[in-house]
């Protein structure tokens, strides 16, 4: 990574009230390049952590996108609202429930569950969003979709306010989980604010305040982190570590299967593993290194998924 061609992940507390594509038009101005993408998106309303992927990183986006979150979230109770969010209007309304009711549906709502996605969302139905179909007035149907929750706490109940923490896997809806929820409690509720806390094994506090995008290009280059096999670690992908010489190979685009059996490339001996972080061997750390890509099993055998940089 250089000042010249800028590379890496860069951790944003994304402010409330503005969405998480145009979170990225500071980021993109001041590194002069449009290669800025994000994995996972927030609402509007949200804020919290986005994790910013810059350059040659964007390609490593799917594999980011589908780690497990972590979120803190307020459910107001007695109001639903059509985009089950602050913004949306009220559509149905219920009794405020109990603490007691609150905490005995909590455990429903833990491990795997189906779940509908909100009708306001950029789900795909029929080649359309399910959000542009909801605005225009078309009735949408969404399908439940199987989603893990692994932890759900009430943190503390002020009514109608429930203040609570979500541990969940990719693709599980915080506004849902409000819906049904207040729904199972015999009552009706949106989520009126959210922030999200952790993703990939980083954290919130690690990131740089929405303000500081204003500051330029300098402080931006020195909050952007090369991938590294700590990041991996944390996104629960083995790393697998080569030498100088094999590493020339991989940057020239040799053969993965070649290297696999010249013993260049050795794969993660877990049959569990299908994808690794590639990276050449630092000196004298042997847990650092230069990160050269990602592998992937596909049909049982190894090949390069992604290959970050070419000479």
């Amino acid at each position: 990574m250089t000042e010249l061609d800028p590379s890496g992940i860069l951790l944003l507390n994304k402010a409330p009230g503005i969405t998480s594509f145009q979170s990225l038009n500071g980021i993109k101005k001041a590194f002069s390049t449009p290669k800025v993408g994000h994995a996972g998106t927030l609402d509007k309303f949200a804020s919290g952590l986005l994790l910013v992927l810059v350059g040659r990183a964007v390609k490593l986006t799917p594999w980011f996108s589908g780690c497990d979150k972590h979120y803190e979230g307020i459910i107001r109770f007695g109001i639903e609202t059509d985009t089950l969010d602050p913004e949306g209007s009220p559509v149905a309304r219920g009794a405020i429930p109990s603490r007691e009711a609150v905490e005995e549906v909590l455990p429903r709502f833990r491990g795997d569950i189906l779940q509908a996605p909100p009708a306001y969302s950029a789900i795909h139905l029929g080649g359309k969003r399910a959000s542009r179909l909801a605005r225009a007035g078309e009735p949408v149907e969404m399908e439940k979709r199987p989603v893990t929750v692994y932890a759900l706490d009430l943190i503390s109940y002020e009514p109608p306010l429930a203040y609570l923490h979500v541990h969940c896997s990719k693709g599980t809806y915080i506004r849902s989980l409000a819906r049904d929820i207040a729904l199972a409690a015999g009552s009706r509720g949106y989520l009126q604010a959210l922030t999200r806390t952790r993703m990939a094994g980083f954290h919130l506090s690690q990131a740089l305040d929405f303000s500081s995008l204003s500051l330029g290009r300098g402080p931006l280059f020195d909050a952007l982190r090369p991938p590294e096999p700590g990041v991996f670690d944390a996104l629960g992908l083995p790393v697998v570590f080569t030498d100088a010489p094999a590493a020339e190979k991989i940057r020239r685009g040799i053969s993965l299967e070649r290297l696999i059996k010249e013993k260049g490339v050795i794969p993660p001996g877990d049959s569990q593993s299908t994808a690794a972080g590639l990276f050449r061997a630092g000196e004298p750390a042997a847990g650092s290194g230069d990160f050269l890509g990602i592998i992937e099993k596909k049909a049982g055998a190894w090949s390069y998924g992604y290959v970050y940089a070419r000479v």
